[in-house]
């Protein structure tokens, strides 16, 4: 399939945005020029329009979509012990549902990828090769005294990563839950299958206070320095929130090369602490990547709401006006991401992946100029503003249609869940 996208303003690997014209062939970007002159099968014409990197979701638990508003305004513990309770009964069937609804409202956002930490997460590639979307599958490690999977959590990952390894939209990987759902030999096996067959690694980490206490009580250290002692850090590591850690902790992240996953609408919701120190993570050398976390927690997957609130909070908390602009967020969700998930994207760039969004930004956005096209896209736009979403060079979305997907059918479909859920939470 070719594709070309004319006369948009597309934002530049050097924050210079630039009306050009952008072609694509098979599933890389083959031109950009001012005018590219060959024929295409879709021609789609982006005057007024921002054309951006496809955005990358770093942080999901997709197959919870379906759940969302059942678990609202719960303290964390809370959260956590209904949240385990609702894995206990849940089918095959009712995560593929769950998980196929997330993606769609993904791909409306404008998301070309995302990683996910779930069991069962062949029922969620299973939606991911019915989409088209590109993804990143973490298995959930959890101690089998804890697990409510089938079977041995470790023996699970590691049969997943063998069925999926070399799927060109898939890549599986292990996803160890958290320290505190985890013991110290499932953290390090984890790490070890990680080793084993080249794939990053995710985990929740210092998501809240009693996380860290307990820890401490237990370990006499905090939890980035215990892992450290494991050897479980990295440049194949990706932590989730890294909310409560210190100067120490993000040192030892940053040497390590260590990405973070920040998820600020979710983190707020859930009362997590006010934000996460991304400057400092920043300056030593972490690499930060942007998440909304499951829809039944931050009841968006909108990562453009979520771009915009990473950089409002640290501003307003630090009293500084001028940290985090638009260009160095825009890098959180596009470009940062591909230096954990090791593949030539992220970038509009010729030879690249064609993974695609683009923004409206012509209907309400005005005016939009090449010169503030970025601080349209963080300041003033949000996920509904997306008019296309294109991945590995297939059109996805596209003003209002779903090029793979039943809407109504899965509408209906995931209704039936979500009241069966209802009522199991009220039995």
């Amino acid at each position: 399939m070719q594709i070309l996208l004319k006369g948009g303003i597309l934002l530049t690997e050097g924050h210079s945005p630039k009306k050009m014209d952008l072609f694509i062939d098979g599933n890389i970007i083959s031109e950009i020029s001012a005018k590219v002159r060959v024929e295409a099968d879709y021609v789609i014409n982006c005057e007024g329009r921002i054309v951006s990197p496809g955005f990358v979701n770093m942080h999901n638990h997709v197959a919870m979509t379906n759940m969302r508003t059942l678990l609202d305004d719960m303290q964390f513990s809370k959260f956590l012990e209904t949240g385990f309770k609702l894995d206990s009964v849940r089918t095959e069937d009712e995560i593929y549902y769950g998980s196929k609804l997330g993606i769609a409202e993904m791909l409306r956002k404008g998301t070309t990828t995302f990683l996910d930490m779930y069991y069962s997460e062949d029922a969620v590639a299973k939606a991911v090769q019915e989409t088209g979307i590109r993804s990143y599958l973490g298995w959930s490690i959890v101690n089998k005294n804890m697990t409510t999977q089938k079977g041995d959590p470790l023996k699970n990952a590691e049969q997943f990563i063998s069925r999926f390894r070399g799927n060109d939209l898939i890549t599986p990987l292990p996803a160890p839950h958290g320290i505190y759902s985890c013991e110290r030999d499932d953290l390090i096996a984890s790490k070890e299958l990680a080793d084993r067959y080249d794939v990053p690694y995710t985990i929740h980490l210092s998501e809240s206070r009693r996380e860290v206490y307990d820890l401490v009580k237990k370990e006499k250290k905090r939890p980035v320095e215990y892992l450290e002692g494991l050897g479980f850090l990295s440049e194949r590591m990706i932590a989730a929130h890294a909310i409560y850690v210190t100067l120490n902790e993000i040192k030892m992240m940053g040497r390590a090369g260590v990405t973070v996953v920040n998820n600020p609408v979710s983190n707020m919701k859930l009362a997590n602490g006010n934000f996460v120190p991304v400057i400092e993570m920043i300056q030593n050398g972490v690499n930060l990547t942007l998440g909304t976390d499951s829809a039944a927690t931050s009841n968006s997957l909108d990562m453009m709401e979520n771009a915009k609130l990473s950089s409002l909070l640290q501003k307003n908390y630090r009293e500084e006006g001028t940290i985090l602009p638009p260009s160095q967020v825009i890098d959180f969700m596009t470009k940062n991401p591909w230096k954990v998930l090791r593949r030539d994207a992220g970038i509009l760039k010729e030879g690249f992946l064609a993974d695609v969004t683009v923004i409206g930004g012509n209907v309400t956005q005005i005016p939009l100029r090449q010169e503030n096209a970025e601080n349209i896209l963080i300041y003033s736009s949000n996920g509904n503003d997306v008019e296309h979403t294109i991945v590995n060079g297939e059109l996805l979305y596209s003003q209002g249609n779903y090029l793979r997907l039943n809407m109504e059918e899965l509408r209906k479909k995931n209704e039936e869940i979500f009241d069966h859920y209802r009522s199991f939470m009220n039995s």
